[in-house]
């Protein structure tokens, strides 16, 4: 195939550059990346061969306009192997995984471009630099020597065959939880044993059963451990078979089982760690974060851990009051059993019954009037669907954002339902990164996982897939509105544990009255939720708080603990060394699992956030003090937009985050509003 008859080898011609993904087929990547990586060698070889000494337009910006087509590439790629990933695109990405780690370490190893980095980082303050050339010149050289750019020859190639096989295991950690959670999708012959789903879910895990050729019911698994059915079965063996399907993937002993990899994957990260000069991955990872070291996470997961402990107990034992009331033969509580009962006593001490409020939650109404009408009140933006233009995939809906003015922002595309092809979970990816250097405005794309009604029925959403679809929107926007110069500063480029910041502040408009009032409508008589019941949501905000942070601190000090371990250290069993780390934090309850167990932590072990689990609670308390901050300052109001936009959103990663955060809010943030939010202050 010559490169004229590659699409993904000339600029698009859509609109936004967005790709042509109606003319891209799977034989289109890897010919495309292998073009990329060749021009983005020989474009870093013309600036180390520059024979003048350094200069910030002839180094750092010629290297920012270095490898735009590898970008475009990759992005369209892996936008693809995570959201459909077919057995095509999966051989494609296990193949690709070991030759794109070789091209990052053949480009932030190079000796000859380090120098020239250094020579301009030495020299910083003779530059004339504005600020954000400044700041990307001490992360440029800062990025580079982390990565081990001042290593000798020798260890620069043990490093490159660290980083080589871990993204080839990473990949195979994905490819294997892919296939195992397809594997341990539960299949009910009898209706009966679904007994409290909605007619809606019954005609999902209807549907999800006959587009896999089988009569019944076949209920597929979230990434997370839990599952939103749990919480309305009544039939408690249905709930235990959901239950251990779930906890069991990975770990099964199959092909599928991810233990040898993900013990792997510890040992060669601490390799590398110790060959970087670290005592840990996790001291390496923090290093340039804006935790700084490992011991100042554990201090915040440790403070955190006792009192979310505690309430976890008090809530189980009011739990199992319910079930000694209430069943004819009572049980002991277990994990399968807490969302169900949970229910029970929300509806007895709130009368709130979660699973009935989902006809005012149908997705369509949450996204126009609810998610993109608070963007709309905030920012001045508006949303136009754009039916012309075709994303990677028939569920996939593109969408123009226009500012206020008129003036063209972006595209932001939707992919709602879930499918045997994508990864679990929800995310928010690039397309295209804004960059003014590179003319060039942003593509961003939202993916959850929302099963599929039949045809003809309304897709109706819970209260947790609502509040996910209001968290990943907003990164969504922070991608969008991120307005730089260099690319390396677009969008969510920002430190792994302030890039969940942005996401979660946008989840306080939910239940903020006037955009609930607006989304939150019965999807036939058009009846707006009952205020007394909004006054109730808000009232038990902090309800089940308990086991809702202890399943995340769980999740949090796991992944802590594995990249603790130092270089050498070896763990034969996996779920040996899980029960010993819960236990040392005290969040060890059989009946509170961690969010994840370590063969489906997907976000560590195959995804970007290893040793950065912490981050969600760690920017949740720069969120709930800038919740705080709306509360006292008139909320929703286009003032208050234009300030977060302008000072945290819009600068991407051109500023140290925790600086542009006291220029919003003029002061360092407090931890007292996240405690009160999670009921951790009495």
């Amino acid at each position: 195939m010559t490169d004229d008859a590659n699409p993904l080898l000339v600029p698009s011609s859509l609109p936004y550059g967005l790709p042509d993904y109606g003319a891209i087929r799977p034989e289109h990547y890897l010919p495309a990346f292998d073009a990329g990586f060749r021009e983005h060698l020989a474009e870093v070889r013309r600036i180390t061969m520059v024979r003048s000494m350094p200069t910030f337009e002839n180094t750092i910006e010629a290297l920012e306009r270095s490898g735009e087509t590898l970008q475009r590439v990759a992005h369209a790629f892996y936008t693809v192997s995570s959201a459909d990933a077919t057995a095509e695109i999966q051989e494609i990405e296990e193949r690709l995984a070991p030759l794109m780690a070789a091209h990052e370490d053949a480009i932030t190893l190079d000796a000859a471009l380090y120098w020239r980095v250094s020579q301009l980082h030495e020299r910083i303050d003779e530059l004339g630099l504005d600020a954000e050339q400044r700041y990307l010149v001490e992360r440029r050289h800062r990025e580079m020597t982390l990565a081990g750019a001042g290593l000798d020859d020798e260890a620069k190639a043990r490093l490159t065959d660290l980083n080589q096989r871990l993204s080839s295991l990473s990949t195979a950690f994905e490819k294997n939880l892919l296939a195992d959670t397809n594997d341990l999708a539960v299949h009910f012959d009898d209706v009966a044993e679904l007994d409290g789903l909605s007619e809606g879910e019954l005609s999902a895990v209807q549907r999800a059963a006959a587009d896999r050729g089988l009569p019944g019911y076949l209920v597929t698994l979230p990434l997370f451990t839990g599952h939103p059915y749990l919480a309305s079965l009544r039939v408690r063996e249905s709930r235990r078979r959901i239950m251990q399907a779930s906890r069991s993937r990975a770990s099964r002993g199959n092909e599928n089982d991810n233990g040898a990899a993900l013990t792997e994957i510890v040992a060669l990260r601490a390799q590398r760690a110790e060959l970087l000069g670290y005592p840990s991955h996790a001291a390496a990872v923090t290093a340039d974060e804006t935790a700084g070291e490992p011991q100042a996470v554990e201090r915040m997961l440790r403070q955190l851990a006792a009192p979310a402990a505690r309430n976890a107990a008090s809530e189980r034992a009011r739990l199992q009051a319910i079930v000694d009331e209430t069943e004819e033969a009572p049980f002991a509580v277990e994990a399968h059993d807490w969302a169900y009962f949970t229910e029970k006593v929300r509806q007895a001490e709130y009368d709130i019954d979660s699973a009935a409020l989902r006809p005012w939650f149908e997705a369509e109404r949450v996204l126009q009037d609810g998610v993109f009408a608070a963007a709309t009140k905030l920012y001045g933006v508006t949303f136009t669907e754009r039916t012309d233009l075709t994303a990677y995939h028939p569920d996939a809906r593109v969408f123009e954002v226009a500012n206020e003015d008129g003036s063209a922002q972006g595209l932001y595309i939707l992919d709602l339902y879930t499918r045997d092809s994508k990864r679990g979970g929800a995310w928010m990816n690039s397309i295209v990164d804004q960059s003014r250097l590179r003319g060039t405005a942003p593509v961003v794309v939202n993916n959850l996982n929302v099963a599929k009604p039949g045809e003809g029925q309304p897709t109706l959403l819970t209260l947790d897939e609502v509040t996910t679809l209001f968290h990943e929107f907003g990164h969504a926007l922070h991608g969008l509105f991120a307005t730089v110069t260099y690319p390396h500063f677009s969008g969510t480029n920002v430190f792994r544990d302030f890039v969940e910041f942005p996401s979660q502040v946008n989840e306080m408009w939910i239940l903020w009255p006037e955009v609930l009032d607006s989304y939150a409508r019965h999807h036939e008589t058009g009846e707006p939720l009952d205020p007394a019941i909004v006054e109730r949501l808000r009232a038990s905000e902090t309800f089940n708080q308990g086991f809702a942070t202890s399943e995340y601190l769980a999740a949090a000090w796991l992944d802590q603990a594995w990249h603790l371990l130092p270089a050498g250290a070896a763990v034969d069993d996996v779920a040996a060394f899980e029960a010993a780390a819960l236990a040392d934090i005290g969040l060890n309850d059989p009946a509170v699992p961690t969010r994840y167990s370590s063969t489906y932590f997907a976000h560590v072990f195959s995804g970007g956030y290893s040793a950065g689990y912490y981050s969600y609670i760690w920017s949740e308390v720069l969120d709930a003090d800038t919740v705080e901050w709306f509360r006292t300052n008139g909320g929703l109001t286009r003032d208050n937009g234009d300030r977060f936009r302008s000072l945290l959103l819009g600068v991407g990663g051109s500023r140290d985050p925790l600086e542009a955060y006291r220029d919003f809010r003029g002061r360092d943030a407090e931890i007292a509003p996240l405690l009160k939010r999670r009921g951790l202050d009495g």
